[in-house]
């Protein structure tokens, strides 16, 4: 996979994570549990974890193996579930374009 490729696949699940997030907190608003999400891409040799590796998107390997993208959303609300959807429809779009990855959600 070539750069390019890897940071429009990124960027666009980027946005997916934003609306998906965004349609999470209109519709049930700030709920609890408080938390933290992301994807794992594991693993860290897959040809699109490298690309994002080289193009500074990642920069250290998680402790067990691959990559974590911390709350692809962006979204700063405090609530799990919120950032959980945006994992999900981040991990989902990547997953459809052949990468090897899962959301995952912790409670803070």
């Amino acid at each position: 996979m070539k750069q390019s490729e890897a940071i429009r696949i990124h960027n666009e699940a980027v946005e997916l994570a934003q609306k998906a997030t965004a349609k999470y907190l209109e519709k049930h608003g700030e709920d609890f549990p408080c938390g933290f999400s992301g994807v794992k891409i594991k693993p860290a040799t897959q040809s699109f974890a490298r690309q994002l590796k080289k193009a500074g998107i990642v920069d250290q390997k998680a402790w067990n193996g691959g990559y974590d993208i911390w709350n692809p959303s962006g979204n700063r609300t405090q609530s799990e579930n919120a950032k959980f959807s945006g994992a999900i429809a981040y991990a989902n779009f990547l997953s459809d374009n052949g990468v090897n990855c899962n959301a995952w959600s912790k409670i803070d």
